[in-house]
């Protein structure tokens, strides 16, 4: 008799990000997230990430004789910008490179870099489950914390990246791997 297993769903506090500068245009710097010591050192601790979403375009066609309905045919596929928030730190670790503000700041002083990333989705156990790894990402919008005498609350800043595609990388693949390998190592 076959035993049924039950499957919890994953819990979404449990999750890690790490930014690493774009290699070349093509985004293959990716794989040197998961695989470098640089890549160990971005691990970034944020507290919300939006934005993991996508919406494809359906192209709507009136057939001539089909008077009951219109094809539906695949259109393009947009991603929504990503979004993550953090805990402002007074000081940083010089040789950290996810500093928000100076990633930005690259930009308004002609210097910019394009970062890719990885948001890896961990278990109870703090096992890597779900890694998504986006490409080519762009500071679009800074936010600063709000501040409010009356409120005890942690300074929180924002950024909202643009970027040209995410991608769900296999937990059985070489990289999926190498970055669960990666993790288990730090923890």
């Amino acid at each position: 008799m076959a035993r049924y297993q039950r499957r919890d769903p994953l819990l979404s506090y449990n999750f890690q990000v790490a930014l690493q500068d774009s290699k070349d245009d093509d985004g293959v710097g990716l794989g040197t997230v998961a695989l470098s010591t640089a890549g160990l050192r971005t691990m970034a601790a944020f507290s919300e990430v939006s934005g993991l979403e996508m919406t494809m375009e359906v192209e709507e066609y009136a057939s001539g004789g089909i008077n009951d309905h219109s094809l539906k045919f695949p259109g393009r596929v947009k991603w929504s910008n990503l979004v993550l928030r953090r805990g402002l730190l007074a000081k940083r670790d010089p040789v950290d490179g996810s500093d928000l503000w100076t990633w930005y700041q690259g930009y308004l002083d002609g210097h910019g870099v394009r970062k890719d990333g990885l948001i890896i989705l961990c278990d109870e156990q703090r096992k890597p489950r779900l890694t998504w790894s986006f490409h080519r990402g762009l500071p679009m919008k800074w936010t600063g914390p709000q501040m409010n005498a009356g409120q005890s609350q942690v300074a929180v800043e924002a950024i909202e990246i643009a970027h040209e595609g995410v991608t769900l990388v296999k937990a059985g693949g070489e990289l999926g791997q190498a970055i669960g390998g990666v993790i288990d190592a730090i923890f």
